[in-house]
């Protein structure tokens, strides 16, 4: 008999984070995902979720169909003559992806005041004209404006023409290469918006990296992050010690 789990849904940031913690609770691998039992312990957790208030209600409703999908062409008899696609590969993918931004996430705002993020300056006279920004953000408003960005590029991204397609190979992208490609904006334009680094066809491993690119350049001194309040945004320009290969 399969042990009755009760969680508060608001205690979640979406169903993906969720159907995490149902896999690591059953001590199970991403990549072999126990699906009946865990589509059966997803769907006892956000029963009557219809008559909650989330605003992502719908999100969770959707990730239990798709469970639900996957279940049945699990469960359907196999031609033992045909090579079948796993219809488990693609959540899979979504479940490592979202993992590894959860990870990086929660690192940065352990470290978020450790001294090793923090750059000391002797002091010297003022010199004029006066910057126009003095203001000192927080690691944690950076990571809120790149998550708004993501959370809004997956309610805008067309769904699939298949529901669950099978994953040649995981993509992988180079925090270097992004430092490069941040490096060639800077170079044409001394100030650019945050968010127009990240381009619409971009993936989400290729943001993440352009992201950890951001933060290690801004650790380096090399570009400034500053908030305008007129945009509503962050603006990113040349840093103190300048870009790489930069005169």
């Amino acid at each position: 008999m399969m042990e009755e789990m009760k969680y508060k849904l608001e205690s979640f940031e979406g169903p993906l984070d969720l159907l995490l913690t149902l896999i690591k609770k059953n001590k199970v691998n991403i990549w072999d995902i126990p699906i009946v039992e865990i589509t059966d312990q997803y769907l006892e957790a956000i029963s009557g979720i219809e008559k909650s208030m989330l605003d992502n209600t719908g999100e969770f409703i959707i990730l239990a169909s798709q469970l639900l999908y996957i279940k049945s062409k699990m469960l359907l008899p196999k031609d033992e003559e045909e090579e079948e696609e796993d219809p488990r590969e693609e959540l899979a993918q979504r479940l490592y992806e979202y993992k590894k931004f959860k990870e990086a996430s929660q690192s940065m705002r352990k470290s978020e005041f450790s001294s090793k993020y923090m750059v000391f300056r002797d002091e010297e006279p003022i010199k004029f004209p006066v910057p126009e920004y003095s203001i000192n953000h927080e690691t944690s408003a950076l990571l809120d404006a790149f998550n708004s960005i993501m959370q809004r590029r997956v309610r805008k991204s067309k769904p699939e023409k298949r529901a669950f397609y099978g994953i040649v190979g995981r993509e992988k992208v180079s925090v270097d290469d992004m430092v490069v490609k941040i490096n060639n904006v800077l170079k044409l334009n001394k100030k650019v918006e945050f968010s127009s680094l990240f381009r619409e066809e971009d993936s989400r491993p290729e943001m993440i990296a352009t992201f950890m690119a951001l933060l290690e350049m801004i650790k380096l001194n090399q570009i400034c992050a500053d908030y305008d309040d007129n945009k509503r945004e962050f603006v990113i320009s040349v840093g103190k010690n300048g870009l790489k290969g930069q005169d």
